[in-house]
């Protein structure tokens, strides 16, 4: 279509230069055909607001947003999906056609997503959940798996404050436990995710024994760099299907890419090659 509008979206963030989003949402942009262009938009806090604000003026149709800014981001919408507002955070804005902004939380839907890529039969009410971890990305996936039924989401973090938090707004499916109740903790377990960043490339490794992890259980890491942290090949040895974090980073980016150009991309074995390229 030589009439197509050219569509700019980027990635808000400071900084933002470890961003994969321009190499996924620009790789899709390549795939339909579609004019645009993907950016990454560093935005120091203080100039955050006039950031935003400036969104409708320069004609983008929106922005993901992501550290250090996902929660404040919230005051600035005129629209906050009850999703997001129940994790607390935004990472997807859409500037509507009279420039109003509305915000999105799409990393529930990534996580759950990447699981059903995995294991297509993956069930949230098949069993218990154990949660490593109490920061946002814990927030955005103890809420998903609520919604999907997990009968128990088993929460433990260093601090056990921060996971009380979460488990005092979630409700009584949410159990906190200590961390050093961790390994007892997995006894039982459908699915064990980690939230934290142990095993991140530049981290220590989760220091977790999996001897009471049912052999079935899923194992899911948030992290994807590495692809296979320690937690993932000790599960993957012992027999567990695992998940790593690339799913979720890819799946997020996906009902953001429709808002803004139009199109429900899908995740092929090119782009999650392109992606690794960049670790």
């Amino acid at each position: 279509m030589a009439d197509q509008k050219f569509v700019l979206a980027g990635v808000m963030g400071w900084p933002v230069a470890h961003s994969r989003s321009p190499v996924i949402h620009n790789h899709w942009m390549a795939q339909y055909g579609l004019r645009g262009a993907y950016v990454l938009l560093p935005v120091q806090p203080e100039n955050f607001e006039a950031a935003i604000r400036g969104l409708p003026a320069l004609g983008f149709a929106g922005c993901n947003v992501t550290i250090p800014h996902k929660v404040n981001a919230m005051k600035m919408m005129d629209f906050v999906d009850p999703v997001a507002k129940a994790m607390g955070a935004i990472n997807t804005i859409v500037v509507q056609p009279d420039g109003s902004l509305h915000g999105y939380n799409n990393d529930g839907f990534g996580y759950i997503q990447s699981l059903r890529d995995a294991q297509p039969d993956w069930r949230g009410d098949a069993g218990p959940a154990l949660v490593l971890g109490a920061g946002g990305a814990a927030r955005a996936i103890v809420l998903s798996l609520l919604n999907e039924g997990a009968p128990e989401v088993r929460l433990v973090n260093r601090t056990r404050e921060k996971a009380q938090a979460l488990a005092d707004e979630f409700g009584p499916r949410v159990k906190v436990l200590d961390w050093a109740e961790r390994n007892d903790a997995m006894a039982g377990v459908a699915l064990l995710v980690n939230t934290t960043n142990q095993g991140m490339h530049g981290q220590p490794e989760l220091a977790v024994s999996l001897a009471a992890l049912p052999e079935q259980a899923l194992v899911s890491d948030a992290i994807y760099i590495p692809l296979e942290t320690a937690l993932l090949k000790n599960a993957r040895l012992r027999g567990n299907p695992v998940v790593n974090g690339l799913g979720m980073l890819l799946n997020q980016a996906r009902p953001a890419f429709k808002a803004w150009f139009g199109v429900m991309p899908e995740i092929t074995p090119t782009l999650r090659q392109v992606v690794i390229e960049t670790f």
